[in-house]
C-alpha cells in the first residue's frame, strides 16, 4: 500500500505540474488558439502578462506558483498522514514531488511538452520547502524588475540568491543536501532562460512597463 500512495503522489506531481494555466487561460477567456505562437513562445507567467495582459498574467502567475507548492507541501504531508513515509524523510519527498511538478511545468503531458521555463512553479515549489530564503528572493525579485524592467534577469537573479543565501547561517537548511539543490535550481533557471541572456546581451529583451515606461 505504501508503494500505492508514492507512485500516485509523485505521479499526481507531475501531472499538477502539466497542467499548461497560460495556453487554457488564453483559449478560455481571450480565443487564443496558442499562446505559444505568440510573444516569446512559451507558456508561462510572463509570456501571459506580455500577450494578455496584467490580470491574466497574475492569475496564470498564482495558478503556476500554487501547481508547485501543493506538489512540494501538500502531497508530501499527505503521504505522511498515510503512513507512506517516515517524517525523517519528509524533505526528500517534497524535493521530489516539487522537482516532478517542475519538470511537469516545463514538458507538460497536456501541452505537447512545450511549456513554460518554471520560474513561478520553482516559487511554489521553495516556498513549501524553505520559506524565508523565498521571501528574501521575492524582495531582490521585485528590486531587480523594478531597476532593470526584465523579469528574465530579475528571475535569474533571484534563483542564484536562494542558493547563495543558503550558505549564510541565518538560512542554512536543516539538511545540508538542500544546498546542492539550491544550486540545480539556479543552474536550471539559467538554461532554461538562454534564449533570454542570448537577448539580453544583444540588447534585444523585452521590458516590462512599470510605472507608465516601455
Amino acid at each position: 500500500m505504501p508503494y500505492f500512495y508514492l507512485t500516485l503522489a509523485l505521479l499526481g506531481a507531475y501531472l499538477l505540474g502539466s497542467i499548461p494555466t497560460a495556453l487554457w487561460v488564453g483559449r478560455a477567456f481571450f480565443q487564443l488558439p496558442d499562446i505559444r505562437e505568440h510573444g516569446s513562445g512559451n507558456a508561462g507567467a510572463t509570456n501571459t502578462f506580455r500577450v494578455l495582459g496584467k490580470k491574466a498574467g497574475s492569475f496564470v502567475l498564482l495558478v503556476d506558483a500554487l501547481k508547485g507548492f501543493v506538489a512540494a507541501y501538500a502531497l508530501p504531508h499527505w503521504l505522511l498522514s498515510q503512513g507512506a513515509i517516515p517524517a525523517s524523510q519528509l524533505a526528500y519527498y517534497q524535493l521530489a514531488c516539487g522537482a516532478l511538478a517542475v519538470v511537469g511545468h516545463i514538458y507538460p503531458v497536456f501541452a505537447q511538452f512545450r511549456g513554460g521555463k518554471g520560474v513561478a512553479t520553482t516559487l511554489g515549489m521553495m516556498l513549501g520547502v524553505a520559506p524565508a530564503p523565498v521571501g528574501v528572493c521575492l524582495i531582490i525579485f521585485l528590486l531587480m524588475l523594478a531597476v532593470f524592467r526584465y523579469v528574465s534577469l530579475a528571475s535569474m537573479t533571484a534563483g542564484v540568491a536562494f542558493a547563495l543565501l543558503q550558505l549564510l547561517p541565518a538560512f542554512r537548511p536543516a539538511q545540508p543536501f538542500m544546498v546542492g539543490v539550491g544550486f540545480v535550481l539556479a543552474a536550471l533557471l539559467i538554461y532554461t532562460h538562454r534564449a533570454n541572456i542570448g537577448r539580453l546581451r544583444a540588447g534585444t529583451e523585452s521590458r516590462v512597463p512599470l510605472w507608465g515606461k516601455k
